[in-house]
């Protein structure tokens, strides 16, 4: 039995049926537009994950605390699980999956193969997501602003001076984006 027309959205995504109290909203994410209905209390990081099944970026806290959740909105870093999915209707969100759309790893992907800037590697979608809206912003003078702006994202694994050394290895290039 197929999907019925209320569980399809215009991009062939699946949304699940319309309750009486979601809401119908569009997001740009990767630079797809998706359609869906959600419900005003789902976080911007469950609908990525549970509805257009971007498992990329990752559920740490769930508190805003850890920084795994970073993604970029119209261009700014964010901690999605903070964030309600109805406000960011119309936006365009960048996600790790988002940064090599071609298959060519973005330069702040490649910097952290390089320098070994991850060990579980949990957290490390969340960290190239912030490191790459700080780069975009300008804040990357120097080792403490990097330090300062990295702040809220948190590696467990203590991999901090790696990540702080890739992010500076594409901060002396030409490629911040």
């Amino acid at each position: 039995m197929g999907k019925s027309s209320a569980q399809e959205d215009n991009k062939g995504q699946s949304s699940p049926p319309r309750s009486s109290g979601s809401r119908r909203i569009s997001l740009i994410v990767n630079g797809r537009e998706h359609s869906l209905n959600i419900e005003p209390w789902v976080s911007l990081l469950d609908a990525l994950r549970e509805h257009l099944h971007l498992t990329g970026t990752k559920k740490g806290c769930d508190h805003g605390q850890c920084g795994a959740c970073t993604v970029l909105a119209d261009g700014k870093r964010i901690n999605s699980c903070l964030t309600l999915a109805v406000m960011k209707d119309g936006a365009e969100i960048l996600t790790i999956e988002g940064l090599a759309p071609d298959g060519d790893l973005h330069p702040l992907q490649q910097a952290f193969i390089d320098c070994d800037a991850f060990q579980c590697g949990y957290c490390t979608p969340g960290q190239i997501c912030s490191a790459v809206g700080m780069l975009r912003e300008g804040h990357a003078h120097s080792v403490e602003d990097v330090k300062e702006q990295m702040s809220g994202n948190i590696c467990r694994c203590g991999a901090y001076t790696n990540i702080v050394e890739a992010i500076l290895k594409v901060r002396g290039g030409k490629a911040h984006e």
